[in-house]
């Protein structure tokens, strides 16, 4: 009789914890949800604002792609269509690599800024702080230059001793193209219409 007792304390016991536990946790998402979304929803307008020239308004808008959906922003300033904000995630070296893509009517890559990232810290985590990386995407004309490393015969300088993470770059980049190419911007680049996946590789 005693055991059973004990089995139906232990049982008790453990119940009301757990109740406990997920009431903490539920109150804990409650007070935080709300910061990290007004956070998030901040570092993208920083982003877009970063990525595409001066703008008085934007429409947040997706765009399919060989099965793949794309968000963007579609950005006027006035009646002047701006340009688009495409938001762009393939596999890096260390798992996923989110970039915000800003390209004009005319094709050409404005700028762009990485939302997220896991990559080696002194490799290729330099995708978001080397200054000549990260500079050579301004003004990059799809039209003019291949989207592919020099490695492998394109015109994308990669980061040194990054050349994962320098492709994989290279190719959010390529695929936002492909998007704003699918919404109907005047893209003629080099490269293909459909959006490719990131190729699996075993080292940086």
């Amino acid at each position: 009789m005693a055991a059973k007792s004990n089995l139906v304390n232990m049982v008790l016991v453990l119940g009301t914890t757990c109740l406990l536990c997920s009431g903490i946790l539920a109150g804990a998402y409650a007070l935080t949800k709300e910061p990290i979304d007004a956070a998030a929803a901040e570092k993208t307008a920083r982003s877009i604002g970063e990525v595409l020239p001066h703008f008085t308004e934007t429409s947040y808008e997706s765009v399919e792609v060989d099965g793949k959906t794309y968000n963007y922003y579609k950005a006027v300033d006035g009646d002047r269509l701006v340009g688009y904000a495409v938001e762009s995630t393939v596999v890096g070296f260390g798992g996923p690599l989110s970039l915000i893509v800003g390209i004009t009517p005319d094709g050409v890559v404005y700028n762009t800024s990485v939302l997220s990232h896991s990559e080696t810290p002194g490799l290729g985590a330099k995708c978001s702080t080397d200054e000549k990386f990260i500079g050579q995407w301004k003004g990059f004309n799809p039209a003019e230059k291949k989207l592919s490393v020099r490695k492998d015969g394109g015109d994308v300088d990669a980061i040194t001793a990054s050349t994962i993470t320098s492709r994989a770059y290279t190719l959010a980049v390529e695929n936002a193209v492909a998007a704003v190419k699918a919404i109907g911007g005047d893209v003629n680049a080099h490269t293909g219409a459909s959006v490719k996946p990131m190729e699996e590789a075993s080292n940086e």
